[in-house]
Formats: structure tokens, C-alpha cells, sequence
């Protein structure tokens, strides 16, 4: 390792020396603690004895040689501090740990897994002209082996007291998900985080073991086994991250050497605003902490993208633009990217922000934070919002609509109704729809028909797809057994059309980012909720029109160029439980010179794709 770049914030494999390093003979461990008087590792090796470690390099680091220390013992380093006390704190560099409430690390052979995924790793790319269709999953919840997947829970269901026992293992989710994701018409998935954490709730977001692969699912070779098999069946992983903050957690990182050496010393910005810990990204060998973990995970796990979480709260002191720029969080930024993308081809680097701060993904050379897709979280406050509001009073928020693309070439969007979304009573994406029960479903499908006509790539969160009606509980899987519900299960059919559409019709994913692959055709049709625009790519051109007020609607197409158009969807299809069936797909013939009256279905959608002029 690179002392110097260490401590200026320009390493990127910090994990191949500090931590845990297993050898022909034994283990070699090193970590760095300058405020240390002494340290000393404890573990399964020594009995759990003391067996002290020198000063190395300027002495800042610690490292010893222990023979016979093997993979899958278990250890922690004893660090003292100069009034005498100690504390014994996990490595921060372990590659495995012991599941909650344990706390120890493991030594881990992480040279043992051959992957079989060349060709992908090859051939993969950020998808800027390519479809992009994300599904995003919290692991411990898709599935569960502890619950019936097909009885639906009676009123007495009860959560067991622990639930661990019912976690798949990553090897074994690999089974039941990737034919699930192909059959449904997803290219990636997004789990959310698998570092290691302690508290189930914060669902991986308060980590205390940044290079650790969680335990609650098995081991490294297991999760590597999972990205393996996914990329060989042609679908792409991306792994949420956290490079904010990280838990509190005694035996953690907080006050590692017995000072703030990862935090800030002041509590006004040392503490967030979820109780956590915030990273003070201005020492540059925190900064070299975290873009080694956000390598590890790309050159290790062979993950083809990252999502960074909390983003704003990089760029603003403590995500508040009141308190201003934190300079350093965004150099920091800057830097990571820039170099994580020259290390790693194909990769995508993901924002989750909601700020307005400008040139998010735009590159480093333009002042730029390097990211490749930022959420749009504005589209998805707008869209809900709409489509939560009473249908004859939508005419006064017309525009929430038509908003988006008046900023959407500022940036490299991505469309997310994510875990965010479902969760601390918001309410599902479809229990926000207006009304009550089965007057939700026309309006669910109007809102996904126009999420993915929408320019931008798209991420959809687990249940959304089957129209959940309960919450997120990370304790439980997701309610399978709503397949037995003829409107659920033509809700989830017409999902998966919808994303199969998507893939195939490049209209809707060459020229996301481009002017001329959008054009609004009708965008002030307040009176009566009609929408209208076309998308086009090198190939082709799709119609795209849109009434979602609660009554029919006729709108008087007069375009001023003439085609012939081949219906693709309807969202008032009987296929879907729907009021239309179709014997023959509909055809569209427009003559420039003419007016033609086009009837919509209340709250509905639909697609034509042109065919011949």
C-alpha cells in the first residue's frame, strides 16, 4: 500500500494490506490506530490471550505475524488508549463477522471462489444507450423459508421472536431469484445493503463492518456465487452503499483509537441526523477507507454498480444547503469516481440525491461529481402526488406531469419508486392510487405505463410489481400468495409486459439523455387530463397518449404529419382487467391533413408503435 496516497486520500486497496491476511502458514494483521499506546489482537488462535502488535511504517500502524491462524477463526484488536483503558473493536477491514449479537471478525480466504463470468465482465457497460430496468431488493425479505409461500397469513399471524431462522442463503436465493427476474423482464437488481450491520431495521444503512460480506446470509463465497450465477444468466448487480455515516456501535469504528479518528470531533456535524456517526471525508485516510471498500466491492464481488445512499448529506453539512458546500465531502466524491470508473470498465456509479446541487453527473473535468445516473426524486414526488390527488381536482396539477422534462436534461436521470417509498406509513404505490380497492389497479397501471414511456432509466422496489398492499416489513416476505387474487395477478401480468416492452422497443432507452428521442405533443390539456408525447430512437418512433381524469375522454389528434401505428399496450385492457378486449391489435392511420378523434378509457394509457407513413 501507498503510505503517502494513503494518507492523502488516493488509495483505492487498502484492503490488501490492513485487516485480517491470511498466508501459507498463518495470518498477518495490521491496522491503523496512530492515538493508540498500544494494541494487541485477541482471537481463537491465541485463546483469546493477548498477542501484541508492533509499530509499523511511522508508526501510525500496528501489524504482528500470528502462526497457525486459519480461515474461520474468529478475532478482535484490544486497543489501548493513553489513560490506560481499552477498548476491543472489530477490524474494520474483515472480510467476514460474526452474525448479531456476536461481534467478532473472521479470517477469510478470499482467493477461494473462481468466478465463471468473463464474457459479462467483458462486455458489460453503464447503459447509457441500453435498457436499464432495476429491480430493487432487500434480500432477507424477498423470500423466506420460514414462511408458507403460498398460504396467505391468517389474523393471528405471528412474527417469530427470531427471525434469522428464516433467511435464505445467497447461494440458495440464487435459484428461486434469477428466473424470477428473467420471467419478469428485469436486467439488473439492486440489493440493498449487504455489508455488515447490526440492527436489523436499518436494513444495512448503519454499517459497522464496511468490507464484510453479512453474515445474516451465508458467507463471501456464497454472496460471490449469487453475482456469479446472475451474470452468467445476463443480469447485472448493483449493491447499495453507504459512504455517510456508519453506527454507533461501541466495538465499531466510533472513537477506534480512542479518539474520533473516522468521525468528526464535534458533535454539531459528528452526529447525524439518524443517531448515526458522520464520516469526516476532510482526513484523507477516511477517504482512503471508503474508496477501498466501494473497490473491494466492484474488484472482489464483481458488482457492476454502486448506489450511493444520502448523497445530499455529501454535498450540503448535514444535508442542509442552509449550512452550505462541505468542500471536502465533494472532492472526495469527485475523486472516488473518477477513479473507481477508470478502474473498473462498465460500471455504474448511481446518486441518490434530492438536492438541486448542479453537474451531479456530469464529469469531474466540468466540475462535475463523476456519478453516471442521478434518482430523480422530484419526478417521483411530483408522480405520486398526482396520482394520490382526487381525479376532478388533477386538472389544477396538470403540470406535476409535464415538470419534469423542463429540468430533465440538467442531469442523467433514473426513475425510482424504491423501499423509501412503501414503508413509514406512506403507503404502498398502489394504496397512494385515488379511491378505494379495485378503482386503484386502472390508475396503478396508468401511472407504470407512464413511468416507462417516461425518458430516464427505471427502479422499481420488490411487491410493486405483484400490487402490495401492505407495507414493507423487512421481518416478512413479500406477500406471494396475492397471486391467488384475479386483480393482483393481472396487475403483476401487466408488469410484465410492461418491462418486457421496455427491453425490446429501443424508443424508450437509446436517447433517454438526447432532446430528439422526446417531444410533447400535447402538454397543456389541463381541462381534460390528456397527455401526449412521442419517444424515438434511430429505429423507431412510439405514440404515447395518456387520459387520467375519471371520466372517457376524446382527444382530437391533429399532429400535422401523417402514419400508421400499431397499438402496443393499453392499460384498459381486459387482459389486465381492463374494459377493452382486442381480437387484432389496433391500428392507427393519421393523415397530416386530417383530425383524428382518439377515445381514452378513464385513467388509462396507451402505446402505438409506428409501422409505416
Amino acid at each position: 500500500m501507498d503510505i503517502g496516497g494513503f494518507y492523502q486520500g488516493q488509495e483505492f486497496e487498502a484492503y490488501r494490506y490492513l485487516g485480517g491476511q491470511i498466508t501459507e502458514f498463518g495470518a498477518v494483521f495490521r491496522t491503523y490506530a496512530p492515538a493508540a499506546d498500544h494494541v494487541s489482537v485477541i482471537g481463537e488462535f491465541t485463546g483469546w490471550q493477548e498477542y501484541g502488535m508492533n509499530r509499523i511504517c511511522d508508526g501510525k500502524f500496528w501489524e504482528c505475524y500470528v502462526d497457525g491462524a486459519m480461515a474461520g477463526q474468529m478475532y478482535k484488536y484490544r486497543i489501548y488508549h493513553r489513560n490506560g483503558s481499552f477498548t476491543d473493536h472489530a477490524d474494520p477491514y474483515a472480510f467476514y463477522s460474526q452474525l448479531r449479537p456476536d461481534t467478532a471478525s473472521i479470517l477469510y480466504d478470499m482467493q477461494g471462489y473462481a468466478f465463471d463470468d468473463e464474457e459479462w465482465m467483458r462486455t458489460r457497460t453503464d447503459c447509457r444507450n441500453r435498457p436499464l430496468n432495476i429491480y430493487e431488493l432487500h434480500l432477507g425479505s424477498w423470500r423466506r423459508r420460514d414462511e408458507d409461500l403460498t398460504t396467505e397469513p391468517t389474523d393471528d399471524f405471528e412474527l417469530p421472536e427470531d427471525a434469522s431462522g428464516g433467511w435464505y442463503r445467497y447461494d440458495e436465493i440464487a435459484d428461486m431469484l434469477i428466473p424470477y427476474l428473467a420471467e419478469n423482464g428485469y436486467n439488473y437488481v439492486e440489493f440493498m445493503p449487504l455489508n455488515e450491520y447490526p440492527a436489523d431495521e436499518s436494513w444495512g444503512y448503519q454499517a459497522t463492518g464496511f468490507f464484510s460480506a453479512t453474515a445474516r446470509y451465508g458467507e463471501p463465497d456464497q454472496l460471490k456465487y449469487l453475482v456469479d450465477r446472475l451474470h452468467q444468466s445476463w443480469i447485472g448487480v448493483i449493491l447499495d452503499v453507504v459512504t455517510v455515516h456508519f453506527a454507533t456501535n461501541d466495538y465499531g469504528l466510533l472513537t477506534y483509537d480512542g479518539t474520533p479518528l473516522f468521525e468528526y470531533p464535534h458533535p454539531s456535524v459528528g452526529r447525524s441526523e439518524w443517531g448515526s456517526s458522520n464520516f469526516i471525508h476532510a482526513r484523507g485516510e477516511v477517504r482512503s477507507f471508503l474508496q477501498s471498500a466501494c473497490d473491494f466491492w466492484l474488484s472482489v464481488y464483481h458488482f457492476d454498480g454502486l448506489r450511493f445512499d444520502a448523497v445530499g448529506n455529501l454535498i450540503y453539512w448535514m444535508g442542509n444547503e442552509r449550512r452550505g458546500v462541505n468542500l471536502d465531502a465533494v472532492r472526495f466524491l469527485r475523486n472516488m469516481n473518477s477513479g473507481l470508473k477508470g478502474r473498473h470498465g462498465g460500471i455504474m456509479l448511481i446518486a441518490e440525491d434530492s438536492t438541486a446541487y448542479p453537474g451531479v453527473t456530469s464529469p469531474a473535468w466540468d466540475n462535475g461529481l463523476a456519478f453516471d445516473y442521478k434518482w430523480d426524486m422530484g419526478w417521483m414526488n411530483d408522480t405520486l402526488d398526482y396520482f394520490e390527488e382526487w381525479p376532478v381536482r388533477r386538472s389544477e396539477k396538470y403540470h406535476k406531469l409535464t415538470f419534469s422534462m423542463q429540468y430533465f436534461y440538467n442531469e442523467k436521470y433514473l426513475l425510482p419508486l424504491s423501499h423509501d417509498e412503501v414503508v413509514h406509513g406512506k403507503a404502498t404505490i398502489l394504496q397512494k392510487m385515488y379511491g378505494f380497492y379495485e378503482g386503484k389497479f386502472p390508475q396503478a397501471r396508468a401511472l407504470y405505463l407512464y413511468m416507462f414511456l417516461h425518458p430516464g432509466k427505471k427502479l422499481n422496489f420488490m411487491g410493486n410489481e405483484i400490487g402490495q398492499i401492505r407495507e414493507w416489513d423487512e421481518r416478512r416476505q413479500q406477500d406471494w400468495f396475492l397471486s391467488k387474487y384475479p386483480l393482483h395477478d393481472s396487475f403483476h401480468h401487466f408488469m410484465i409486459r410492461l418491462n418486457h416492452l421496455y427491453l425490446e422497443h429501443s424508443a424508450l432507452w437509446e436517447r433517454d439523455y438526447e432532446r430528439d428521442g422526446f417531444e410533447w405533443i400535447q402538454a397543456n390539456g389541463e381541462r381534460d387530463c390528456v397527455y401526449v408525447f412521442r419517444r424515438r430512437s434511430s429505429k423507431e418512433s412510439l405514440l404515447c397518449l395518456f387520459n387520467l381524469c375519471g371520466e372517457a375522454r376524446t382527444y382530437d389528434f391533429h399532429p400535422g404529419w401523417k402514419g400508421r401505428w400499431t397499438l402496443l399496450l393499453d392499460t384498459d385492457e381486459d387482459t389486465w382487467s381492463g374494459n377493452r378486449h382486442y381480437d387484432t391489435r389496433e391500428e392507427l392511420r393519421i393523415d397530416a391533413d386530417e383530425s383524428h378523434p382518439i377515445a381514452l378509457a378513464p385513467f388509462s394509457g396507451r402505446c402505438y408503435l409506428e409501422t409505416g407513413c
